[in-house]
């Protein structure tokens, strides 16, 4: 009994073996032996193989009009002034200036901004300081920029202005009403200099 239990396992090992040798079949040009055909065969249409069951006969699909990735945000505006003004009436910034929402905006404007417009806000930066860029960016600490309602502002830096670019692709949405609210700090501090007359005092 124990002599024909042994002569059965080793039948068994050598069975085993030879299954496994021959699924190990190195001919390049051929995949082998399916185990699982439901998941080698698929039933489904593959994405860029023709499709009867539409008049196009694509298998992918356009998107429904008007429907738009989850997370993004249209922004329905063009580049002109009356635009613009447009956007200053209807967008409003969902963020308070808190010290965490003032700290990413600093560090949004250092990251996209500071090269043109300085660190204060006042044109200065180092690509026209140094010669590199002819023309002078727009002062947003001035007093003109201050005019302007945050949608406004929203809407330069989404879309630009003059011969500002567009920032919209590189700055998310939060982001540029946090750099909105930068920004106003910045004029706040500007506004705080012109206020204040040689000797530090305030004027009458």
């Amino acid at each position: 009994m124990y002599i024909v239990r042994r002569i059965l396992i080793r039948i068994s090992v050598l069975l085993l073996t030879g299954v496994i040798l021959s699924s190990c079949d190195r001919q390049k040009n051929m995949r082998g032996y399916d185990f699982i055909p439901d998941m080698v065969y698929s039933q489904a249409y593959d994405t860029y193989s023709e499709n009867p069951n539409f008049k196009d006969s694509m298998t992918m699909r356009v998107p429904v009009n008007g429907t738009v990735p989850r997370g993004f945000i249209p922004f329905r505006y063009t580049i002109d002034s009356v635009s613009r003004a447009k956007a200053g009436k209807e967008l409003f910034s969902p963020f308070l200036p808190t010290d965490d929402v003032l700290a990413r905006g600093k560090l949004i404007f250092t990251t996209f901004c500071i090269g043109c417009h300085g660190a204060m806000g006042k044109g200065d930066g180092q690509l026209y300081s140094s010669g590199l860029y002819p023309l002078k960016p727009r002062e947003i600490s001035g007093v003109a920029t201050s005019k302007l309602k945050d949608g406004e502002i929203y809407h330069t830096i989404t879309l630009g202005f003059g011969s500002m670019g567009a920032h919209g692709a590189q700055i998310r949405s939060d982001d540029r009403w946090k750099l909105v609210l930068y920004v106003r700090e910045l004029q706040k501090e500007a506004q705080k200099a012109r206020d204040t007359i040689p000797g530090g005092k305030k004027p009458v």
